[in-house]
């Protein structure tokens, strides 16, 4: 089973293109700096981009050097303003679920991910379609909902608050219950997938990879100037993980 194509219905694509025209949220204060510092050197690189959306970082690779990039997304609207908005002659764009990457006729030297992973029923096995779609020496760069995020059955957040309204801590529960979470996001129906850290890092294992850094990342101080009341909670609990891999098959 593929990812589920939330972004075509019409209430969370428009609701979800609010969100990103206010860059106090979380993925441009947060996750994305921390990707960022994680990139490899793109100069003349192959870059797959694996639930692209708008295009946004197929343009940055694209500026950062890369030879060709392909943006992969099953959201026929987000691709619409992706190949309208995010152009360059060296990025194509394809409709398509990231489970079926198989079917592409290239390999890359970097395949990035933001934010798409938990829609992926199973991980393991797109796990080993990204280890054979990679070049030997290329990378993996990918972030998710952390496991804490998605652990809990009813798929939301509960932070815990004291008399004054400061975020003291954060309850969650199922974490040692793999599986699918239906939430709500904008709609209801929502569906996600919980598996543990350690259900993450062994499925890259087995699929050959060898992990170079795992992050957590919290707040640079000019996002908490800026979210003070928001980012605080990341010091409770992170929202994101993110992993960098590599291929290399040769002997140590």
């Amino acid at each position: 089973m593929g990812e589920q194509n939330i972004f075509d219905n019409d209430t969370v694509f428009n609701d979800y293109q609010e969100l990103r025209k206010n860059d106090a949220n979380y993925n441009i204060q947060l996750e994305q700096p921390a990707m960022r510092k994680l990139l490899p050197d793109l100069k003349g690189k192959s870059v797959l981009d694996l639930g692209c959306g708008y295009g946004g970082n197929c343009v940055d690779f694209a500026k950062k050097g890369a030879a060709n990039v392909i943006g992969v997304d099953i959201s026929e609207k987000m691709l619409k303003i992706a190949m309208a908005e995010s152009t360059d002659n060296r990025i194509q764009y394809i409709r398509m679920s990231m489970t079926d990457i198989g079917e592409l006729n290239q390999k890359f030297d970097l395949i990035y991910s933001s934010l798409a992973f938990h829609y992926v029923e199973n991980f393991a096995q797109l796990a080993k379609d990204m280890y054979r779609k990679l070049n030997e020496g290329g990378y993996l760069l990918f972030s998710q909902e952390h496991p804490l995020v998605t652990a809990t059955f009813d798929g939301l957040q509960h932070y815990n608050k004291d008399s004054d309204g400061n975020y003291t801590s954060y309850t969650f529960s199922n974490y040692g219950q793999p599986g699918e979470r239906v939430t709500s996001w904008f709609v209801d129906g929502v569906r996600k997938y919980h598996r543990r850290f350690s259900d993450i890092i062994t499925d890259l294992s087995k699929a050959g990879f060898i992990i170079e850094t795992v992050s957590e990342p919290i707040p640079e101080q000019s996002a908490m100037e800026k979210l003070p009341n928001i980012l605080q909670k990341e010091q409770i609990k992170p929202t994101f993980l993110i992993v960098k891999a590599k291929k290399y098959s040769g002997i140590f």
